[in-house]
């Protein structure tokens, strides 16, 4: 699978002073990845994670064009859950029924070059004579919540590349997590017994942010431990968050916890959706449904069918429901927010910018005013212009 490998410094804006030749490769780049070129989708996404103009023109073109969009599936976890072996059978059963599929699998990055460290797609490689499979390692580079900045974008071009599913494996960041809810729209949250925390993934954010729940390695003593504690914990969350939304006290309906999710009328923004959290579907009593949580062994393929099984259940639900298009425009708007923080930040890489941070920097040290004042002054300065 090509995979070109250009690295230059990231975030550059876009240069609206274009010449046209710019412009014209553009297109021809989106044109090749309307087509399905792998080679281009390549291309494009190293371009993207450079921050170059000739890829946001690219992007621009795509929507233009009402390019085709993937359902996205995120794989996240604590390291050593098995998240890429998980990842690798799940190509091969979406493969089976005839779907594209394209992996994103973040990765750390190399203190050296700032490239990813190859390491998920190694154990994905006997796919990689597939046609019908896209696999491309993002470097984090430093990014927090598991995730690569040019994830998103990546992901619309697949979508486009005629790619029917995404799998997204974040990087392995435990408790800080939390971004993939922000991008996948169905979240299959990993974990493992014996890592010395049964319930590792029971932290703050990280149970909230999970569609359906894997213990993987469940051949090893104290799985059904973890699946137990992980019940007691997702009923306890489902029961306050359906008294807050005036239920009251009630027990919470059960999705088979082994098994595809249950369907239900999906609640929408009353439990999480204004700020991208999955929500709770409810059962006909009007309970919450706890989302799944399935026992897998990914070497051997045990349990996979359930879980590409459930994950199917949970795109037809979310879909039927309006559920899935208010996670994508939170999504958007998350991701929109993110690139405005970015160009700020970029803003201040100019001569101005890092004389008047220092400045300010140097009066809160000598307390000629606070941190306050100070990003009041330069957001300010930021909004006047002022630091060409």
């Amino acid at each position: 699978m090509p995979d070109s490998r250009e690295r230059e410094p990231a975030g550059r804006p876009l240069d609206h002073g274009s010449v046209p030749a710019v412009e014209a490769a553009a297109q021809a780049l989106a044109s090749a990845v309307l087509s399905g070129d792998p080679r281009s989708v390549a291309r494009l996404i190293s371009r993207l994670e450079n921050g170059e103009s000739e890829a946001q023109l690219a992007m621009r073109a795509l929507a233009g064009l009402g390019a085709g969009s993937a359902h996205v599936i995120g794989i996240t976890g604590p390291p050593g859950s098995g998240k890429s072996t998980l990842t690798d059978k799940l190509i091969g059963l979406l493969r089976a029924r005839g779907f594209r599929v394209g992996v994103l699998a973040v990765d750390p990055s190399s203190p050296f070059t700032g490239g990813a460290i190859l390491g998920d797609r190694l154990r994905m490689q006997h796919h990689a004579t597939d046609e019908g499979v896209f696999i491309r390692s993002l470097a984090s580079r430093g990014t927090l919540g598991g995730l690569s900045r040019a994830t998103a974008a990546s992901v619309r071009v697949l979508g486009a590349a005629g790619y029917d599913w995404v799998i997204i494996e974040t990087v392995g960041v435990g408790q800080s997590e939390v971004d993939i809810v922000r991008i996948a729209d169905t979240v299959v949250l990993v974990s493992v017994p014996g890592l010395g925390d049964d319930i590792q993934v029971i932290k703050a954010g990280i149970m909230e942010i999970g569609d359906i729940f894997v213990v993987n390695k469940a051949d090893r003593e104290g799985a059904d431990r973890v699946v137990r504690e992980l019940r007691g914990m997702l009923e306890t969350a489902a029961s306050l968050a359906w008294a807050r939304a005036g239920g009251g006290p009630g027990p919470v309906g059960d999705s088979g916890h082994h098994g595809p999710a249950a369907g239900g009328v999906a609640t929408g923004a009353a439990t999480g959706a204004a700020t991208g959290a999955p929500a709770h579907p409810l059962d006909e009593s009007g309970h919450p449904v706890l989302p799944p949580i399935l026992k897998t062994v990914a070497e051997s393929g045990e349990g996979c069918a359930e879980l590409v099984e459930s994950i199917i259940a949970h795109r037809d639900r979310i879909l039927a429901s309006g559920e899935l298009e208010i996670r994508r425009i939170e999504g958007a708007r998350a991701e929109i927010r993110s690139l405005m923080a970015f160009r700020l930040i970029d803003s201040l890489e100019g001569s101005g910018g890092a004389k008047l941070e220092e400045a300010l920097a140097r009066s809160v040290v000598d307390r000629e005013c606070d941190a306050y004042e100070a990003a009041d002054r330069l957001f300010a300065a930021l909004l006047k212009g002022g630091l060409a």
